[in-house]
């Protein structure tokens, strides 16, 4: 059966429930790419059992979750942007702004 790239994206407000989700997630192998947001490769039944997961866990509680597999072509042609802060930002110490130091 073939695997997808397969999204999962969420808000939910409750602490408990979001982080019962996280877990769901990892226990699918899929890995956090932002804060509320997991991908991975799965199948259909695979999917299929963790929407129901998932849905289980959110219940009638308040919140979203979307499933989303998306085809290899055009997982291919996914494009992301990522700054990771320097050294000196992290510390909030720095040299002079204006020297660029």
């Amino acid at each position: 059966m073939e695997e997808l790239r397969t999204y999962v994206l969420y808000d939910i407000e409750d602490d408990r429930i979001r982080n019962r989700v996280a877990e769901t997630c990892k226990d699918y192998g899929l890995a956090r790419i932002q804060y509320s947001a997991f991908s991975g490769l799965l199948n259909r039944n695979k999917r299929s059992e963790l929407f129901v997961r998932l849905s289980v866990a959110l219940g009638e509680k308040p919140g979203k979750i979307l499933v989303l597999p998306v085809c290899e072509k055009d997982a291919k042609e996914g494009r992301q942007i990522k700054n990771e802060p320097k050294e000196e930002d992290a510390g909030g110490e720095g040299g002079d702004p204006a020297s660029g130091e």
